[in-house]
Parts: C-alpha cells; sequence; structure tokens
C-alpha cells in the first residue's frame, strides 16, 4: 500500500455542506470512502465534481440502470489503472448486479465476462471512448442501437467513461487508496 500524497483533512473541519454530505454517506455505507476526505482538501472542486458525478450516476431519466453506470466506471477504470476506482466501484457493481465474480470480469476483460449481450455493446462503446474517443463514427452508435440504447443514453455512457477519466487520473496521481471495506462488498453477505 501506498501512502497518500496529500493529507486527509480533518472531518470537523470542513465546510458545513460539505460535513453533513460525508456523515450522510458515511451513514449509509458503515464508512467513509477515501474520496470523499481526500478531495475535501478543495471544497470548491469538491463540490463541482460530487455536483456533476451526482448528476451522472443518479440520473433518473436514462436508459442505463445504477448497475450498468457501475459496469462502465469498473471497467474504464481498470483500463486507466485506477485502483482506487477499480475496487470502489467493483464493488458498487456486485452488489447492484448481485454477482459477486462480474466486477473482476469487466475489469480484466469485459468481452469473456458473464454479462448481457446490451451490456457487452455498452462496454464497447465505452472502452472505445475511453481509449479511442476520436475514432468514435456512426457505426459505434449504430452497435448501440441494435441494443436498444438511444443517443441520450450513448451521451450517458461517454460522459460517464470521461467523468470517470477525470476522477481515476486524481485518484492514481494523488495516491488515493480503497477503503479496506470495499474488498469485501458484495462478495460475501453482509454481517446482521
Amino acid at each position: 500500500m501506498s501512502t497518500p500524497r496529500y493529507p486527509m483533512p480533518d472531518l470537523n473541519a470542513l465546510p458545513d455542506d460539505i460535513k453533513a454530505k460525508v456523515l450522510e454517506v458515511q451513514e449509509k455505507a458503515g464508512f467513509v470512502p477515501n474520496v470523499f476526505l481526500a478531495l475535501a482538501r478543495r471544497p470548491a472542486e469538491w463540490r463541482a465534481f460530487f455536483a456533476y458525478h451526482d448528476a451522472l450516476m443518479l440520473k433518473e431519466d436514462s436508459g442505463l440502470s445504477k448497475g450498468d453506470r457501475e459496469m462502465i466506471v469498473t471497467t474504464t477504470s481498470a483500463a486507466n489503472h485506477c485502483l482506487y476506482c477499480v475496487v470502489a466501484h467493483g464493488a458498487i457493481l456486485r452488489i447492484y448486479e448481485k454477482k459477486p465474480l462480474v466486477a473482476d470480469q469487466v475489469a480484466v476483460n469485459h468481452r469473456k465476462a458473464d454479462i448481457t449481450p446490451r451490456q457487452r455493446a455498452m462496454l464497447d462503446f465505452a472502452m472505445k471512448v475511453c481509449q479511442r474517443s476520436h475514432e468514435i463514427e456512426d457505426a459505434d452508435f449504430e452497435a448501440l442501437h441494435a441494443h436498444g440504447f438511444s443517443d441520450e443514453d450513448a451521451w450517458d455512457i461517454a460522459a460517464i467513461t470521461a467523468f470517470f477519466g477525470l476522477s481515476n487520473r486524481m485518484a492514481s496521481f494523488s495516491g488515493m487508496e480503497p477503503n479496506p471495506e470495499f474488498y469485501l462488498m458484495g462478495r460475501v453477505p453482509k454481517a446482521k
């Protein structure tokens, strides 16, 4: 494990709005994911980051399920070599999809993962946006349309991929480590 390059701010020293959101997340998850504190060292950036995160990941009127969104994040974060995002979002993916193996499968090779053809087409598009966005063409949209995705869904896939490209790079350069709790989430039954 590496040491984070920037110290985590003290929760009690954070602006009230950020502290309230962090405590809300802690109440729901049972711990504070490191990303919430690591980015809080710059409150204006934290607010902008999580506003866009929530606009993409909590969007109600989308052709993408919560599991689809987490699958995009896990797959493209692996391509970007971001340990934090693969582990954290892989945990959430396992929970949403109720499949303890899916996160590992899509992180290593989504083409061989136990996912639907629709999800495979979604991840093919996301990976092209992630690695070769300058090569996106009409045929890529047509491949999505064949699986029932709209052009707005394509935008969501691309926006999630691009946003997490930013997140991946921030987590990696800063030495952000995944919380230990993420590693078992969705793999073993929750303690009662």
